[in-house]
C-alpha cells in the first residue's frame, strides 16, 4: 500500500465507518480498576504515579480548586495514553487532530473562567485592565486583554497538536530516508537508523511531557480563577 506523508494523520476507517471513538476508548484498558485487597505491581506503580502527579498539580490550589483533581488527573492519563498509543506501528494518534484538542481545551478553559467570574468577579474583571493604565489606553488594553483571554484555549490546543504532529512527521521522514539509503549506502543508512532510534526515545518522552504540559496549563488557568 502506497502511503504519503500525511497518511498517519488520516482518520482510520473500517468498512466505511470511522473507528476513532474505539481507538480513543482503547487506552482505558491500560488502567484497570483494582478489585483485590492487595494490588499487583502494575496497578501499584500506576497508583503511586497518579498520587505523585496529583500532589504536584494540586499543591498550589485552594480547596475549591482541589475539587478539580479527579478531572485533571483523568485528563493527564487520557492524553498521555493516547500519545503513547500513537507510537505503535500502524496506529492512529487522536491528539494530532486539532479539532479534538480544541474540543478538550475549550470546555476546560471555559469552566475555569466561569469559576473565576463566579468566585472572584472583581479580580477576574481586574485582569482585563492592568493597574496604573493611562486613561486614554483603557479601551485598547481591555480589547487586547479580552482577545488574549479567548486565545488561551486555541494556543493550548495548537501547542499539543504541533508538538505531536512535528515529531511524527520527522520520524516518518527519517524512516523513509533510512529505507531509501539501505540500497545505496549501508553505513549512511545505519547512521540514519541510529538517529531514528534516538528520536523515537525522545518522542516517548515528548508524549508524556506534552500531556503534563497541557494538564499543567489547565491547572494554572484554574489556579488564577479559584
Amino acid at each position: 500500500m502506497n502511503e504519503n506523508l500525511f497518511t498517519p494523520f488520516m482518520t482510520p476507517v473500517m468498512l466505511g465507518i470511522p473507528i476513532t471513538t474505539l481507538i480513543i476508548m482503547l487506552p482505558s484498558i491500560l488502567f484497570p480498576t483494582p478489585n483485590r485487597l492487595i494490588n499487583n505491581r502494575m496497578i501499584s506503580i500506576q497508583q503511586w504515579l497518579t498520587k505523585l502527579t496529583s500532589k504536584q498539580l494540586m499543591n498550589v490550589h485552594s480547596p475549591k480548586g482541589q475539587t478539580w483533581s479527579l478531572m485533571l488527573i483523568s485528563l493527564l492519563l487520557f492524553i498521555a495514553s493516547t500519545n503513547l498509543l500513537g507510537m505503535l506501528p500502524h496506529s492512529f494518534t487522536p491528539t494530532t487532530q486539532l479539532s479534538m484538542n480544541v474540543g478538550m481545551a475549550i470546555p476546560l478553559w471555559a469552566g475555569a473562567v466561569a469559576a473565576g467570574f463566579r468566585n472572584k468577579t472583581k479580580m477576574s474583571l481586574a485582569h482585563l485592565l492592568p493597574q496604573g493604565t493611562p486613561t486614554f489606553l483603557i479601551p485598547m488594553l481591555v480589547i487586547i486583554e479580552t482577545i488574549s483571554l479567548f486565545i488561551q484555549p486555541v494556543a493550548l490546543a495548537v501547542r499539543l497538536t504541533a508538538n505531536i504532529t512535528a515529531g511524527h512527521l520527522l520520524m516518518h521522514l527519517i524512516g523513509e530516508t533510512t529505507l531509501a539509503l539501505m540500497s545505496t549506502s549501508l553505513f549512511t543508512a545505519l547512521i540514519t537508523f541510529t538517529i531514528l532510534a534516538l528520536l523515537t526515545i525522545l518522542e516517548f518522552a515528548v508524549a508524556l511531557i506534552q500531556a503534563y504540559v497541557f494538564t499543567l496549563l489547565v491547572s494554572l488557568y484554574l489556579h488564577d480563577n479559584t
